[in-house]
């Protein structure tokens, strides 16, 4: 690796690799720097925008061979400045690599380039009677989703990301491709290569070709939201339901601060109180059975007024508040900028972690929603801030900084799926100790130069 040339040097090369597809244009170079998190934007110094792994590869090479790091992008949801530049270098946009390569229908199983976005897989696949289920509310890619071990609202039914990608092609950091794994549903053959490279960030390689798991459409599917008087009782609605096996595919619980910025966001007219949203799939008879016994469990822990919604029109409504509460978050505070963390506990555990976060978020004046993937035990808080004060940062940070050390101390995870990214490398190493050595150790084989998205899950590579 020779030194790190100029920007001007290295846009002349990529320009004479790709033409106009390199960018360094600052509106380009100031969108790739953001996303839907609360750090500060992180421009890189040229963005890419390659069509093919052959060029990717190509791109990479240079890249190593100038001493410049590599930055993946996808759709620039992330929330905790997964894709920041935070030392510069050349952005790889996919958005041009965004086609369905294949679709095996009697397998069960599509490969896809990185830049398509989960609203456009399932568009593609919208005739074959299978669907992608995997839904983090952001319309987000897939090499994004891969990336940062995504799940959402129905991983309870269809698992996370880790569950549902079979193989990958990548590129890693000097030029090589790889593949990780053939189309066969299970393998003994070697180390797991694949889930090494999801959940990775972009730290170890670039990832291009993604083989992933596809569903039935299910035949028939409802909905419900049903509101109780505490967090408690929700929470023991939701391990009841899961308990009693129950194949609900999705179980949302919003608490009482989330729904009133719901009912003004969406202009809905729910109970102000925690509440929990259902989604059942199946045949019209199992999925009639499964709401009736959750129905039944829900009242027998004070649910009120389970309310149905069998009209996709209804269900489209439904999910379309649940999936908008950042936004009808930030409406409860005009003008506040949104310091969003999530964690992940035993379900066992879940009442008591929410109850206490909840009574700290109130005891030190803070607006600040949650919202919960309760059937798996992860939930998302949005601290409201006022970005001119400073002193508000710093109490957002120290209320998360308590948020995850008590998810911890009960066994749980300092985020079930936003990723280390910037904001939780501190975490991790308190989170797994020494495991983390382990990571570096991998890191350091794959990455000897740290050209790989540096910055992110281990402190390194911060620009000046």
């Amino acid at each position: 690796m020779g030194p790190r040339v100029t920007t001007s040097v290295l846009a002349d090369r990529l320009t004479g690799m790709i033409g106009p597809r390199a960018s360094v244009a600052r509106g380009v170079l100031d969108q790739h720097g953001q996303s839907e998190s609360h750090y500060r934007n992180l421009p890189p110094d040229i963005v890419v925008f390659p069509e093919t792994t052959q060029e990717v590869a190509e791109i990479v090479k240079l890249c190593a061979g100038a001493a410049v790091p590599i930055v993946p992008f996808g759709a620039g949801t992330s929330l905790e400045g997964n894709a920041a530049a935070v030392a510069g270098g050349v952005c790889l946009d996919f958005a041009r690599m965004n086609r369905v390569l294949a679709v095996h229908d009697s397998d069960m199983d599509v490969v896809v380039q990185p830049g398509i976005t989960r609203k456009q897989l399932n568009a593609e696949l919208r005739n074959t009677g299978l669907f992608f289920p995997i839904d983090p509310g952001a319309d987000a890619s897939i090499g994004g989703m891969t990336s940062t071990r995504a799940s959402g609202t129905m991983a309870v039914r269809y698992g996370t990301m880790k569950d549902n990608v079979m193989a990958l092609e990548v590129v890693l950091a000097d030029g090589r491709v790889i593949r990780t794994a053939r189309r066969a549903r299970k393998s003994a053959a070697g180390y797991d290569l694949t889930r090494m490279f999801v959940g990775a960030e972009g730290t170890l390689g670039v990832i291009t070709e993604i083989t992933l798991k596809v569903h039935p459409v299910p035949q028939a599917i409802s909905a419900a939201v049903c509101s109780f008087d505490t967090l408690h009782d929700a929470v023991d609605t939701a391990i009841s339901v899961i308990q009693s096996a129950i194949p609900v595919a999705r179980i949302e619980l919003l608490d009482d601060v989330m729904m009133r910025g719901i009912n003004a966001y969406a202009k809905l007219g729910y109970r102000e109180a925690p509440t929990l949203f259902f989604e059942f799939h199946g045949s019209e008879s199992s999925v009639a059975e499964q709401a009736e016994t959750a129905q039944t469990i829900a009242a027998d822990h004070g649910g009120h007024g389970f309310a149905w919604a069998k009209a996709p029109e209804d269900r489209s409504r439904l999910w379309h508040a649940r999936d908008n509460t950042l936004y009808a978050g930030l409406g409860l505070r005009p003008g506040a900028r949104a310091v969003i963390t999530d964690v992940c506990v035993p379900i066992s555990r879940l009442a008591e972690c929410l109850t206490e976060t909840r009574r700290d978020a109130d005891e030190h004046g803070f607006t600040a929603p949650i919202v919960g993937h309760v059937g798996d035990g992860n939930f998302h808080m949005l601290i409201l801030i006022d970005p001119a004060r400073p002193e508000e940062a710093e109490g957002a940070k120290a209320l998360q900084a308590r948020m995850v050390a008590r998810a911890i101390a009960m066994d749980g995870t300092c985020t079930g799926e936003h990723g280390i990214g910037l904001g939780k490398i501190d975490y991790l190493t308190d989170e797994l100790g020494e495991a983390v050595d382990v990571m570096r150790s991998i890191k350091t084989a794959l990455d000897p130069n740290g050209l790989m998205n540096p910055g992110k899950i281990f402190a390194s590579g911060a620009k000046a």
